[in-house]
């Protein structure tokens, strides 16, 4: 059964760091490309940063500059190292593997990232 676990949110002040970590086991992490997303309540889910299998990585222009999506195959985790986070950054953050070829998706049940003073 193929699980991906979040961690590392909570709350912040503004200006704030925070790193979130997404565990995945039961498949191959490498063949899949890895993204964070957010949601915030009565919006549609919006991709924040994507890290290819072979280690491409795309952002959002809202985070572009102070977040970071890495991965390690070896530890089969993606992070996302959020850096002068501002209150509008406040959402549940969620975690994605993809394979387009083999058409597999799952999801993580997503951690509450807080931003405020």
């Amino acid at each position: 059964q193929v699980q991906l676990v979040e961690s590392g949110g909570g709350l912040v002040q503004p200006g704030g760091s925070l790193r979130l970590s997404c565990a995945t086991s039961g498949t191959i992490f490498s063949i899949y490309d890895m993204g964070w997303y957010r949601q915030v309540p009565g919006k549609q889910r919006e991709l924040v940063a994507r890290i290819t299998r072979g280690g491409t990585t795309n952002y959002a222009d809202s985070v572009k500059g102070r977040f970071t999506v890495s991965r390690d195959n070896a530890k089969n985790t993606v992070y996302l190292q959020m850096n002068s986070l501002q209150p509008e950054d406040t959402a549940v953050y969620y975690c994605n593997a993809r394979n387009y070829i083999a058409s597999l998706n799952y999801w993580g049940q997503g951690t509450q990232v807080t931003v405020s003073s």
